[in-house]
C-alpha cells in the first residue's frame, strides 16, 4: 500500500548501478538483466543512513564522475517515481523481505547515450554521490 511503503523502510545509501552494454546491447539477445548481474557491479555504501536522519530523500543531489570529470548531475526530485509509489508498484509482484534493496533509477548523463557514448574501462574511477547519503568510489577492474 503506497500509504504505509515507508513504513518498511530503513534507510538509504549510495549505489553504482554498474552495466556491461556490450552484454546488454550486442550479446544475450539484447536482453539487458545480465549486463547488471557479473559480480563486483553494484557496489554500495559507504554507509546506511536511517531514513530519520535524511531532511528530504526526494530532494537530494545526485552526481556521478569518471575520473573526475561530472557526467551525471541531477537530483532525486527528478526521479520519475516517487518512493512510495515505487515500493507499492514493486510489492504487488514480488515479496519484500528486511534487507532487500530498490534501485530507484539514473540520471541523466549515462555514458552509452553520450554523443559521442563513454564507455568504462579498465583503470577509471567512478564516484557516485548522493547528498546525505555519502560518495563512493571504484576502480574499473
Amino acid at each position: 500500500k503506497e500509504s504505509a511503503a515507508l513504513d518498511h523502510v530503513v534507510g538509504f545509501t549510495v549505489a553504482n548501478d554498474v552495466s556491461a552494454r556490450d552484454w546488454q546491447m550486442r550479446r544475450n539477445g539484447r536482453q539487458w538483466l545480465l549486463g547488471k548481474t557479473f559480480d563486483t557491479f553494484c557496489p554500495l555504501g559507504p554507509a546506511l543512513v536511517t531514513k530519520d536522519a535524511v531532511a528530504d530523500v526526494h530532494n537530494l543531489s545526485i552526481r556521478c564522475s569518471v575520473n573526475g570529470r561530472l557526467m551525471q548531475d541531477s537530483s532525486t526530485s527528478q526521479l520519475i517515481f516517487r518512493l512510495p509509489k515505487l515500493i507499492a508498484w514493486v510489492s504487488q509482484f514480488v515479496t519484500l523481505v528486511p534487507g532487500d534493496i530498490l534501485l530507484t533509477g539514473t540520471p541523466p548523463g549515462v555514458g552509452v547515450f553520450r554523443k559521442p557514448p563513454v564507455f568504462l574501462k579498465r583503470g577509471d574511477e567512478v564516484q557516485c554521490e548522493i547528498e546525505e547519503l555519502g560518495t563512493i568510489c571504484n576502480k574499473v577492474v
